[in-house]
């Protein structure tokens, strides 16, 4: 297929793809004095603070309430708000508080007062579109809802009359959504008559005209056959979570005039009633694409038909599996046995129907949606994927690409635990869309990428700022620049405890940690401030096999696929970060539009010296041939398991076929710069990629002399040349010995520092000789160094762990126990420190544990006290005076201010989490359904000061 067909039937045109003008950086806004980087560092915007998803639960919403909750949330350090409208919570009590109904002149004004008090507070606001997700409305006709095609295969073997009604087919199809429309609408499109096995398409019997309204009958000649029946329903979804005025069936996502007409009902009346949504919020917002498995329109066919040159209604019956919730495949070999030749036509049918609706997509949404935004002078923002939209090119034209990140997700994995080679889901935080989301950002030059961060429906009154902190460190490995958690419930003071609670981490000003939790978000607001300001450096491409995938298997629900044909294609990109390098996605439209420039694909302001093909077998004549000038100009590719040798799609196959074999012939010509190797037996990538690493000469900017599976780190390079690196070891509990050569020569000329992202002081960093940095990292540590021209300052010496004249201070605590819900508090001694989850006097506690003792001391002041492990968040007094607070990783203090001569009190303050007192409250379903619901069971947690706590001089 020439390229110029290709690219116009996807409309995906390299014209549309341009770059977009990137955020405004720190040279052009006039802070580009030599320090302006940390100026910011100490003191971020609103714009780098985290910003919360604040539901409106019901959208029984007050002005008093509103106010009294932005004060809230700017106390403890968030930049802004994402108003997100929701349905009210099932369990929770409403106390008689009226909903406001989504686009009612009350809901209106409650937006505009919430955004002008949220100025008041320095604070910025987001809108999502809609309610739920996916959005869609109550008033929607019926024309104007989503549709979906399904196929009901059913076997029968003649000779025989076939007797059955409508409904025994509508039943059986019946989508399994989330939320099911009590508007659905069923009818049978095309009735067909296959043998079984079947290796044609052209001996199908069609009985499309013997579809009757109250009984279909066929007679069915002798042998085993399968009777395919191909439905659509209309408006066969509700929205899930929707608030009044925005619940209902949900839209088609793929007829432009209904998401024109439901998008622009939303600003006009807005923008009616207060003027220009501009004044109000700086983006608008479009949750994940779960469209349940949303797949048709009412043109569908003559759209395929226009772009891909053939009909497909006789091939659509046998492309389809059959589905359950969100389109999820549960049978790919549903229907008749198929042979392998017509195996192979019906993926490539399949891949061109895949392609089609997601170019449709693209058009009909996504470019109506940032048209739209633009149109009224607000940003884009988005989470643009799901199933049938392109995992990378849909987020490209958003001005804020969204990913996500989760505490854990339905495989119950321990993050920050576990980092398994098998599944590239487990020990994770971020999902496996944040890198085609982040490469998007970075391929169009743009620095904002933000994230739904840690989303939790499994650890809810569990999670700790710790926690959040780990996940939302390994989300920035990725490329995202900004978080936005999920989520902060409205909910009034008068609520009974736990009060209104939809998802989310409990942020709340229940929770115990709410008075610390300003540290984390400074903590995110001077990485944020940082990241925004600098670019993302990759010089390898990944291009992985989505279109194997779509033709093989069907697109599948991102960011949680049902199945990878390729599920190392995350394991590689983490092989190559954790052993000094780093990559972006791309795609075969990106690769098409690169160019090819001194041995290197070369997009906007990226260059990528080297390309991995992992697992493709499958690609378009057009990217064969850029590949082919990408290895002939010096450029590196690296084919793992397979090489690409057939065509996509099915028109004009044959000819494709030996069209890409014959570049494939000329590409093994260079064996040096096209290299095809096999994937490690064990999953070891990272073993794997350093041996591939040292035997190819392959580029990277780090050179690590010992990898570990937890430590993870990135370069940005800033506009005045100077740049930084970002590490984190993400074990909960384990430290670890790292250490690097930085090879980037231009760093020679510049000195490197520390910047403690907890205080915002900055260090010198003497490197050893050849530029190397050798680093204790305790557990969940995260440093960031920064390569600039200052070059006086004091030296960084972090503490010890250990040291001289050790004392254990385990035993003989006195414990003060304040109970955080119940307001009572009690004392008792300890012999020994113990963890909370194994003593049933402390198992089932929730507050603050205060851990009280007198030592003696003498010699010198120069003193650290450890106290080991401490599960909660740690606050020490000595002598009555702070020595500060501890939120995550080692706990160290130094005493050298703190101690004097002779007798010293020790007081320990430890923050525990809610999760265990919650499990005994069996009278409050609130709380039950959180803790103890089947299937989400959570775990006993450990709590308190636990140890070994020793003091030591240094």
């Amino acid at each position: 297929m020439k390229r110029r067909t290709f690219l116009q039937q996807s409309s995906l045109l390299g014209a549309s793809l341009l770059l977009a003008r990137p955020f405004q950086t720190l040279a052009s806004s006039g802070l580009a004095d030599k320090d302006a980087y940390y100026k910011l560092f100490l003191s971020p915007d609103a714009a780098y603070r985290p910003f919360v998803r604040w539901w409106w639960n019901g959208n029984k919403v007050t002005k008093q309430e509103l106010s009294r909750e932005l004060k809230l949330l700017k106390d403890v350090g968030i930049g802004g708000v994402e108003i997100n409208p929701i349905s009210f919570p099932k369990r929770a009590d409403d106390l008689g508080i009226r909903s406001l109904r989504w686009l009612s002149d009350e809901w209106v004004d409650m937006v505009q007062y919430a955004s002008n008090e949220g100025k008041k507070e320095g604070m910025i606001s987001d809108l999502i579109v809609g309610s739920g997700w996916p959005f869609g409305s109550e008033e929607l006709k019926e024309e104007e809802t989503a549709q979906v095609v399904l196929v009901h295969a059913e076997p029968v073997e003649g000779p025989m009359l076939y007797r059955a009604k409508p409904y025994h087919i509508f039943s059986n199809v019946d989508p399994g959504v989330t939320d099911k429309n009590t508007m659905r609408s069923p009818e049978i499109m095309s009735l067909k008559l296959v043998r079984d096995p079947m290796d044609s398409i052209d001996n199908i019997v069609d009985f499309s005209s013997e579809i009757g309204k109250d009984e279909i009958v066929i007679t069915i000649p002798e042998g085993k056959h399968v009777v395919y029946a191909l439905v659509r329903f209309r408006a066969f979804a509700s929205v899930i979570n929707g608030a009044p005025g925005a619940a209902g069936s949900i839209l088609n996502h793929m007829d432009q005039k209904a998401v024109k007409s439901y998008l622009h009902r939303m600003s006009d009346k807005m923008q009616q009633q207060i003027g220009p949504l501009k004044n109000y919020v700086r983006a608008l917002f479009t949750d994940s694409m779960e469209l349940e498995g949303s797949n048709w329109c009412d043109d569908f066919a003559i759209e395929f038909q226009k772009r891909r040159g053939y009909d497909l209604m006789p091939y659509l019956p046998f492309i389809l599996f059959k589905v359950g919730r969100l389109g999820a495949v549960v049978d790919e070999n549903y229907g008749a046995k198929k042979s392998p030749q017509l195996i192979e036509t019906l993926n490539r049918v399949r891949f061109d129907y895949e392609f089609t609706k997601a170019c449709l997509l693209k058009e009909r949404f996504t470019d109506t949606y940032t048209s739209w935004c633009r149109e009224l002078g607000v940003k884009s923002r988005a989470q643009a994927y799901g199933r049938g939209f392109f995992p990378l090119e849909s987020s490209l034209d958003y001005d804020i690409p969204e990913g996500e990140s989760w505490t854990t997700n339905y495989l119950r994995h321990k993050l920050g635990e576990e980092m398994s080679n098998e599944d590239y889901r487990r020990g994770r935080g971020y999902t496996m869309i944040d890198k085609y989301v982040s490469s998007a950002a970075h391929l169009k030059g743009k620095r904002v990428v933000s994230c739904e961060e840690m989303t939790n429906t499994y650890l809810v009154f569990n999670a700790t700022l710790e926690l959040l902190k780990l996940g939302s460190d390994q989300s920035a490995m990725t490329g995202i620049t900004h978080s936005i958690w999920h989520g902060f419930n409205y909910s009034p003071k008068e609520a009974a405890f736990p009060g209104w609670i939809q998802y989310g981490s409990f942020y709340n000003e229940r929770n115990n940690w709410w008075p610390y939790f300003k540290y984390l978000n400074n903590y995110k607001a001077r990485l944020s401030s940082q990241l925004q300001n600098a670019d993302y450096f990759a010089d390898i491409a990944i291009l992985p096999a989505n279109y194997d995938l779509w033709s093989e298997n069907g697109v599948q629900t991102d960011p949680f696929p049902e199945k990878l044909n390729v599920p190392y294609t995350s394991m590689l990109w983490e092989a190559i970060n954790k052993n000094g390098g780093n990559a972006d996605y791309i795609t075969e439209i990106i690769l098409q539009d690169c160019q090819v420039e001194n041995g290197s694909l070369e997009y906007g302001s990226r260059r990528y010296s080297v390309l991995f093909l992992p697992g493709l077998k499958r690609m378009t004549l057009t990217a064969m041939q850029k590949i082919l000038q990408f290895v002939k100009g010096g450029g590196r590719v690296f084919a793992i398991e397979t090489v690409p040798e057939k065509s996509l799609g099915l028109h004009q196959s044959q000819v494709h076929d030996a069209e890409i074999q014959a570049v494939l012939q000329q590409l093994r010509q260079y064996p040096q710069q096209f290299v095809t190797v096999k994937k490690p037996v064990d999953n070891n990538f990272i073993d794997w990629y350093n041996d591939l690493l040292k035997s190819h000469h392959l580029p990277g900017y780090l050179s690590v002399s010992k990898t570990d599976p937890y430590v993870m780190q990135m370069r940005y390079k800033r506009d005045d040349g100077t740049e930084f690196y970002f590490i984190q070891n993400a074990h909960k509990f384990n430290s670890c010995q790292w250490s690097c050569t930085f090879l980037a020569p231009e760093l020679q000329k510049l000195q490197c520092w520390f910047w403690n992202l907890d205080t915002g002081e900055r260090y010198k960093v003497s490197l050893e000789k050849n530029m190397d940095l050798s680093l204790d990292l305790g557990p969940t540590d995260s440093l960031l160094f920064v390569f600039d021209r200052n070059k006086t300052g004091e030296t960084w010496k972090p503490l010890p762990t250990s040291g001289k004249n050790e004392q254990a201070l385990d035993q003989q605590w006195d414990l003060e126990l304040k109970h955080g819900q119940e307001l009572t508090s009690n004392t008792l001694k300890l012999n020994n420190l113990v963890d909370f989850k194994d003593d049933e006097r402390l198992v089932s506690f929730s507050g603050e544990a205060i851990y009280k003792k007198t030592i003696a001391w003498s010699g010198s002041t120069k003193a650290v006290l450890n106290l080991g492990k401490v599960a909660g968040i740690s606050e020490l007094f000595v002598n009555g005076r702070s020595a500060g607070v501890k939120w995550y990783g080692r706990r160290l203090y130094d005493l050298s201010s703190l101690l004097i001569e002779g007798t010293n009190n020790l007081e320990v303050r430890v923050t525990t989490t809610m999760g265990n007192y919650l499990k005994t409250l069996v009278d409050n379903e609130n709380a039950q359904y959180w803790v103890n619901r089947k299937g989400r069971e959570q775990d006993i947690q450990s709590m308190g000061l636990i140890g070994p706590v020793t003091l030591y001089t240094i």
